[in-house]
C-alpha cells in the first residue's frame, strides 16, 4: 500500500498549531521526505515514525521551514539513531553548502563529522530527473523567492505520479507541470490574493478547471486559511493525516 503522511503542514509561522512542512511518501519501493521544516523531528516522533525509515530527504528550497530540520535529522541518525542505512539528501544546486552553513549557524557544525552510514548530497537542478532507487524526481521552476532557489518536484514510484509545489505563486504552466499526477500536494498559504510569492483559495478556486490531476491536497496554509470552515471544494491537509495512494 502507497500512502503520503502529512508530518508538518503550515505556513512558516506555524498557523493553527501545526508543524512547518514536511511530507513522508511512503511506497512498496521505499520511503521519501519531501521537506524538512524546523518542527520535523517533533513530529515524526509524535506519529511514530522512525528516521531510519527514511531513505531520502527532498528539499524544494532553501527557507527555513522547509530545510531548516537537516541539521538535528542528521545529528540524530547520528546519536540517537545509531543509523547504518543510507541517506541521500536531495535539493536545488548548492544543497550541500546550505545544509551546512545552517548547521553552523545553529551551533550544530557537521563540516568535519563523521557518519557511519552513507549520507550523500545531490543536485537537483530544474528539468533534472534522478533515480533515487525508491523513487525517481523531477524538478520543475516555480515563482518564489529567487534566493531560495525554488523548484516544484514531480516524484515517481510503485506506478504513482506525486506533484509537489513547494511554495509558489501562480504562474500559467503550473497546471502543465503537474498534469497526470494522482495527487498534486499544492500549497494555498493565502485565502485571498496578496502575495505575489504564496498562492490563494481565491486564485485557484477560480483556475481550478485548468488542472488535470487526480486529486488535489492544499497545504502550507495560512491563519486565514486555517479559519475557514469551507475551502471552495478543495481537501486541505492537516499535521498527522494519511491519505491512501
Amino acid at each position: 500500500m502507497s500512502e503520503l503522511v502529512c508530518i508538518g503542514t503550515s505556513d512558516a509561522f506555524g498557523a493553527g498549531g501545526r508543524r512547518q512542512s514536511a511530507y513522508l511518501l511512503r511506497l512498496p519501493s521505499g520511503s521519501v521526505l519531501l521537506d524538512c521544516g524546523q518542527t520535523t523531528l517533533t513530529g515524526l516522533s509524535s506519529s511514530g515514525i522512525d528516521r531510519e525509515e527514511i531513505e531520502a530527504i527532498v528539499v524544494s528550497h532553501f527557507h527555513a521551514d522547509h530545510f531548516g530540520g537537516i541539521p538535528l535529522f542528521l545529528l540524530g541518525s547520528v546519536f540517537a539513531d545509531e543509523r547504518r542505512g543510507p541517506l541521500r539528501i536531495v535539493g536545488p544546486p548548492g544543497i550541500e553548502a546550505r545544509v551546512h552553513e545552517a548547521a553552523r549557524a545553529l551551533g550544530h557544525p557537521l563540516d568535519r563529522r563523521s557518519y557511519d552510514f552513507p549520507l550523500s548530497f545531490e543536485e537537483l537542478p530544474n528539468g533534472k530527473e534522478v533515480d533515487l532507487g525508491p523513487v525517481r524526481l523531477r524538478a520543475f521552476e516555480t515563482f518564489h523567492s529567487p534566493d531560495s532557489h525554488p523548484h516544484g518536484v514531480l516524484v515517481e514510484g510503485s506506478g504513482r505520479r506525486i506533484a509537489y509545489s513547494g511554495d509558489t505563486g501562480w504562474f500559467d504552466q503550473l497546471p502543465k507541470h503537474v498534469r497526470g499526477s494522482d495527487l498534486f500536494l499544492c500549497e494555498c498559504t493565502l485565502d485571498r490574493q496578496g502575495f505575489e510569492y504564496h498562492l490563494s483559495l481565491e486564485e485557484l478556486a477560480s483556475r481550478r478547471a485548468d488542472f488535470d490531476c487526480g486529486r488535489i491536497l492544499l497545504t502550507h496554509l495560512g491563519a486565514e486559511m486555517r479559519a475557514r470552515s469551507d475551502h471552495e471544494g478543495f481537501e486541505i491537509a492537516d499535521d498527522d493525516l494519511v491519505l491512501k495512494l
